[in-house]
């Protein structure tokens, strides 16, 4: 089994604490050695995850609070897991709504929101996303390094003949 180190905080979940959140995971995955563009990919990431918890999981005048987890796999990858107990929503369906526009797309019928999802994936390597007991989304970054300097010595500069 791979040995990690393991981040975990409990964040209240109103919209104030989400700067919590990326503040946290940009620290970490500095730390770590990811690039600027990777930490702000994490970044968005992780605040649409938790504005989705800040927005859904819980009704209006309802006390709830959301897990953050980093989960730390050195010279791998990052995992970030946020977690609400709120209710849970039907995924499919937000996708369904959050298609692709095309120009055949009337727009008044075109849905606000949504798209945080497919973000998250977009920006992520693997996610996934479970509905029980509220919702937990599962994010996992992959360090990219520099592959040239690693391949540099099984790379032969004579010409073949």
């Amino acid at each position: 089994m791979t040995k990690y180190e393991q981040l975990e905080m409990a964040i209240p979940a109103k919209p104030e604490y989400v700067a919590i959140a990326r503040l946290t995971v940009s620290g970490v995955a500095n730390r770590m050695g990811y690039t600027y563009d990777e930490i702000e990919d994490i970044k968005i990431a992780v605040s649409e995850a938790c504005a989705n918890a800040v927005q859904h999981a819980y009704e209006e005048n309802e006390e709830g609070s959301m897990t953050l987890t980093c989960n730390v796999y050195p010279n791998d990858r990052l995992e970030v897991i946020v977690k609400d107990s709120g209710v849970t929503f039907d995924k499919d369906s937000v996708k369904r709504q959050s298609s692709p526009i095309t120009e055949n797309h009337d727009l008044d019928s075109l849905h606000e929101g949504g798209l945080g999802i497919l973000m998250i994936e977009a920006l992520m390597d693997r996610v996934t996303i479970e509905k029980a007991n509220g919702v937990t989304v599962h994010m996992t970054k992959y360090m990219n390094r520099d592959e040239v300097g690693q391949s540099a010595s099984k790379v032969s500069t004579t010409p073949s003949q």
